[in-house]
């Protein structure tokens, strides 16, 4: 079927990985690397990040249940110091793919995110900002786990975007850098692209869309 539109990502697609972040953090505290990712993937649809990012739980009580969770499983992490490592450094060369598939397709994104905290430090760069006004504003559609109470890879997640989008599963590409997010999107028809990298994310994408991008 011919594409009509594409599905994005956005930390670790548009922007680099949290999970680069994480492991400096380790490093830097003498913690096993990804260590931070064995507990978010412990108890994965019920624990303190699945509650947080579909706003069951407050940012202090997730604070204390992430602590109690990595502490459960020998290292005590402060949830608000987790969360402190979530901005990550944009990545123009996607967010010039997602303005070029904007021109022949719709464009959503479908997000795992948390609520703003105004309590949390601006990002380092402070052009940053602005440049994710800028990626956002490409969008025809963004789906926030922290705004709709459910997050990927539960499959209803998907369903809502390609009904607000009004298109089919099995016209849309989506992009993520878990595969753990990719399957149910497959399994209802999609295209999926598991990000890598961006040579690789672009080359794939190129070939799914028909589009030509700067690889």
């Amino acid at each position: 079927m011919a594409i009509e539109a594409t599905l994005w990502d956005i930390g670790g697609v548009l922007t680099s990985s949290p999970f680069e972040a994480f492991n400096r953090f380790e490093a830097a505290h003498d913690l096993p690397t990804d260590f931070i990712r064995s507990v978010n993937s412990t108890n994965p649809r019920t624990n303190a990040w699945a509650r947080f990012e579909a706003s069951h739980v407050s940012a202090d009580e997730f604070d204390a249940l992430f602590r109690a969770e990595s502490t459960a499983l020998g290292h005590p992490v402060s949830g608000k110091a987790v969360l402190e490592l979530l901005s990550g450094e944009i990545r123009p060369r996607m967010i010039a793919a997602l303005a070029r598939c904007r021109e022949h397709f719709k464009v959503g994104a479908i997000t795992n995110n948390v609520k703003p905290d105004p309590s949390r430090p601006a990002p380092r760069d402070p052009d940053r900002a602005s440049v994710m006004e800028v990626a956002m504003a490409h969008f025809d559609l963004v789906v926030e786990s922290s705004v709709e109470g459910i997050r990927k890879p539960d499959p209803a997640i998907y369903r809502l975007a390609c009904e607000r989008l009004e298109v089919e599963p099995a016209r849309c590409v989506f992009l993520d850098d878990l595969g753990i997010n990719l399957k149910p999107a497959r399994a209802m028809g999609m295209h999926t692209i598991k990000v890598v990298d961006e040579d690789q994310a672009l080359a794939e994408l190129a070939e799914a869309t028909g589009l030509e991008f700067d690889t």
